[in-house]
């Protein structure tokens, strides 16, 4: 079924995030309001050495988790900047690192019954040190995780982006 948006109402706009109430009309002739999150986008990361994959922990204040592992992400806000570059910066401001290799795996939706935001996800391969300015406000423990504790690790992951680039790896190393 085919769909146009025929009005659109920003309710509000913050520093992550906007709020915003679309119209839309369907090729049926019915017409339906949606109440949408706006977000410009993000990158997750997934860092692998052959040995291990990095990861972060850290508080996550909006669903009350005190820590929560998760790979090194970040959302697309540099006017201009491309998703792979934001991608590298972010590893480097994150967990201090860059890698000489870096390949897009795929792209997906976190809750596309809501919210806008896209994310990017890159395989970063051949690691190496690097320094960048972390954002102050974050608190963030970087956590190097085996590969042979990866299906364990796995199991207690709560969040989708890391979910989706943990499996992928354990797909990937299992072929």
């Amino acid at each position: 079924m085919a769909f146009k948006r025929t009005a659109t109402e920003q309710i509000w706009q913050g520093r992550i995030a906007g709020v915003r109430v679309d119209t839309f009309r369907y090729d049926d002739g019915e017409e339906a309001k949606r109440e949408i999150v706006s977000h410009p986008g993000a990158v997750t990361i997934l860092p692998f050495d052959g040995e291990h994959v990095w990861l972060v922990r850290q508080p996550r204040e909006p669903v009350g988790e005190q820590s929560l592992l998760e790979l090194p992400a970040g959302k697309l806000d540099v006017e201009g900047e491309a998703p792979e570059a934001t991608a590298r910066r972010e590893l480097a401001e994150e967990i201090g690192k860059g890698a000489r290799s870096w390949r897009h795996l795929l792209s997906f939706y976190n809750s596309p019954g809501l919210l806008t935001e896209k994310h990017d996800l890159y395989l970063a391969e051949d690691l190496y040190e690097s320094e960048a300015e972390a954002d102050e406000n974050e608190r963030i423990e970087v956590v190097s995780l085996p590969v042979g504790e990866l299906a364990a690790t796995i199991a207690t992951i709560k969040d989708a982006k890391t979910l989706i680039g943990l499996l992928w790896l354990q797909s990937h190393l299992h072929r």
